[in-house]
């Protein structure tokens, strides 16, 4: 499984929803589970993100698909990061030539 950091922004209209976004988070887990991606962690922060967020999925074509589904609700912005764990950049370090 592929590993992405997702940082999050609310729209306008995520702000004015903000009290329905735990179940919100709830709804998109569900959403997400039906695809293969699974959220791992996430964490409410301050500063220039709103939501910093771990997921896995089996590649990047589904991730993407995952992220445009949420996008299209319309409560928030995202970027997504690709994350390597320690044993993944090792193999990808070996194949340097």
């Amino acid at each position: 499984m592929a590993t992405y950091v997702v940082l999050v922004n609310f729209t306008d209209q995520g702000i004015r929803n903000i009290k329905d976004f735990p179940k919100t988070v709830d709804t998109v887990k569900e959403m997400a589970r039906a695809t293969g991606v699974t959220l791992k962690d996430r964490y409410w922060t301050l500063g220039t993100y709103d939501l910093v967020a771990i997921w896995e999925a089996p590649d990047d074509a589904t991730m993407a698909a995952h992220l445009l589904s949420v996008g299209q609700r319309g409560n928030v912005r995202t970027q997504t990061l690709r994350a390597f764990s320690q044993p993944e950049m090792t193999e990808i370090v070996a194949k340097i030539t």
